[in-house]
């Protein structure tokens, strides 16, 4: 399950769970690109449930992708990202090392007010 749905007018929530094919890719980048549209330091909460890796078809679509979503990140300065499994947390970590302009920070599943604040600005340790 890959869903991306509008919290406010400069916030994208994303869910992400098990196995994603190519169509659910397609649709959720499609849908993220369109709600992201008028963003300026846009805001992203991201939840990982239950991680497996995308059918090849969906990397496939997601690396064909890559100019709009680079545009997309460039209209993002925060992400959070919420998950149980620590690795997926240092991997989101270093990608917001590696991303000009762009904080991320990993928060495990039970700290999703944590995220919330920090996204709302509240903790911005």
């Amino acid at each position: 399950m890959l869903s991306v749905t509008s919290n406010s007018s400069n916030r994208l929530d994303i869910e992400f769970s098990g196995k994603i094919d190519s169509a659910e890719m397609s649709a959720a980048l499609d849908k993220m690109v369109e709600l992201s549209a008028d963003f300026d330091d846009g805001l992203l909460l991201y939840r990982i449930g239950k991680f497996e890796i995308p059918t090849l078809g969906a990397i496939g679509v997601e690396l064909s992708r890559m100019p709009q979503l680079f545009r997309l990140l460039g209209r993002i300065s925060k992400v959070a990202v919420i998950c149980e499994q620590e690795w997926l947390q240092t991997i989101a970590e270093i990608e917001g090392k590696l991303i000009p302009n762009l904080e991320i920070k990993a928060f495990d599943l039970d700290d999703e007010d944590d995220a919330e604040e920090w996204l709302a600005g509240i903790d911005d340790d």
